[in-house]
């Protein structure tokens, strides 16, 4: 500012009423601003914090796997709500690693972020608390906290995948296969509880030769999906707990030429022309996004050293869409 102010030939607070919109001359104001453009003048938003003792204007997003579209939607989400209040938002993808979490976190901390949205990693989430981050506030999205509390905002996953088998076999499917997320995921075992679920209501009980709890990603999907409807007595549909693992299990029905119908967590593009009746869990991702920015940003503008009211849960619903039936 001191360089801006030389080349002008004025002090360096008149630099700062210029950048402040402040009351100064149009030749003066206009002189200013041609030595800013001139030596290439940014502000530093980061040292003018610290100076001023205020909140950064960032928040932070750590999700799990930026390769499923469902972290892309929360994201936009999120992002909606932080610029509806002027902040910016910071992502950062951990690919399930929690010692990677732990280093996004931290450093999210150091950059003196606002508050944090994350999608957590593992099974243990007590280094997530408030406390633990120096009372940087933070809000969990899609999977709830462990061993802390704070507030969540979760998908109805249980009765997503609850709804779905049901449709399936009300469709007459009476052998139906599961392909889904590691049990030690919460969403993996709350889609497989569903899963379960309605095939106790309707008194069938699935074959464990029908059911893979591992697989995550497209390839992984495909291989388990091959490997259950390549066997003596296949299933006539299966359930998938999210589209990169229906996408998978499509790729096998499509190279068996089977007749399997497809049932899936998360709606997805062009689900309706892959050729072979899909059932999809369709819910709002964007939603989880902005009702997570919305309960971090009450968190921040909570008054410090004041009494937090209890932590808060929310779950967005669903709805079950049916394609080529």
């Amino acid at each position: 500012m001191r360089d801006v102010a030389a080349r002008a030939g004025v002090s360096a607070m008149t630099v700062s009423r210029v950048l402040k919109d402040g009351q100064v001359s149009t030749e003066t104001k206009e002189r200013v601003l041609a030595a800013v453009r001139e030596l290439g003048y940014r502000r530093d938003e980061v040292a003018r914090t610290l100076r001023l003792r205020r909140p950064s204007g960032m928040i932070g997003l750590v999700v799990t796997n930026l390769g499923n579209p469902f972290y892309s939607r929360l994201a936009l989400g999120a992002e909606q709500v932080a610029e509806e209040h002027g902040l910016r938002l910071v992502l950062g993808n951990t690919a399930e690693q929690v010692q990677r979490e732990r280093e996004l976190v931290e450093d999210l901390v150091a950059r003196r972020v606002d508050g944090i949205i994350v999608v957590p990693a593992g099974a243990g989430h007590r280094h997530l608390g408030s406390a633990s981050l120096g009372g940087t506030p933070v809000v969990f999205a899609s999977r709830p906290p462990s061993g802390t509390e704070a507030d969540t905002v979760l998908v109805d996953d249980f009765g997503g995948a609850y709804a779905a088998t049901s449709q399936l076999l009300a469709q007459g499917h009476q052998t139906v296969g599961f392909l889904g997320n590691p049990p030690a995921l919460f969403t993996g075992a709350e889609r497989f509880r569903g899963y379960w679920a309605a095939h106790e209501e309707h008194g069938l009980t699935p074959r464990e030769t029908w059911i893979r709890r591992g697989p995550q990603e497209i390839p992984t999907a495909e291989a388990a999906a091959l490997e259950i409807l390549g066997s003596d007595d296949p299933p006539t549909a299966l359930f998938c707990t999210n589209n990169r693992i229906t996408l998978g299990a499509y790729r096998a029905v499509r190279r068996l030429g089977a007749a399997t119908a497809l049932a899936g967590f998360d709606d997805f593009e062009m689900a309706d022309l892959l050729g072979v009746p899909v059932t999809v869990v369709s819910y709002d991702a964007e939603e989880v996004g902005r009702r997570a920015a919305r309960m971090l940003l009450d968190r921040i503008e909570q008054a410090p050293n004041t009494p937090q009211s209890p932590p808060r849960r929310t779950v967005v619903p669903i709805s079950v869409v049916c394609y080529g039936t």
